[in-house]
């Protein structure tokens, strides 16, 4: 019968989002204003300072956060070295810095509450640096979300 057709249409939409699939109209798309790296972090330039966060792929991938150890005011991070880990209910997994510089921030709420990154990925940074002297090759919104279409994003 079509409206039983249409039930479990609706049951399988919804088996699908339980799941954690992100369908196409549900996908977050990525702000535009950031920058993004093939590590799957992000970059908002903001005068002479930079913020950089996890994805919303990043967050996804990792589940639910549970801990980010996060370095301290005055520490130099260096382009595609790692400056944090965060734990998951699923693993430990290391951030890649995509700048080289000084810390000058640390987002010290995230120490008690992880949980932010997945709630608001692109609203919530982890580090702020300053006296940046290099960085990666930064990929627009647009080359980023074509990024994670490849194999190479989901490996």
């Amino acid at each position: 019968m079509k409206i039983n057709g249409k039930v479990l249409e609706r049951q399988n939409k919804r088996k699908e989002e339980r799941r954690g699939r992100l369908l196409p109209e549900k996908a977050m798309k990525c702000p535009k204003e950031l920058k993004y790296v093939k590590s799957h972090e992000w970059v908002r330039e903001e005068g002479d300072t930079v913020k950089i966060g996890i994805t919303d792929f990043a967050q996804e991938s990792l589940g639910d956060l549970v801990f980010i150890n996060l370095p301290e005011e005055g520490d130099e991070v260096q382009t595609g070295e790692v400056f944090a880990d965060v734990e998951s209910v699923k693993a430990v997994s290391d951030v890649y810095s995509p700048v080289s510089g000084v810390v000058v921030k640390v987002n010290g709420e995230l120490a008690d509450h992880p949980e932010l990154v997945n709630q608001d990925p692109y609203g919530t940074w982890m580090i702020e640096v300053s006296e940046v002297q290099e960085h990666e090759e930064f990929m627009d919104s647009e080359t980023y979300e074509a990024y994670l279409e490849t194999d190479e994003a989901k490996a």
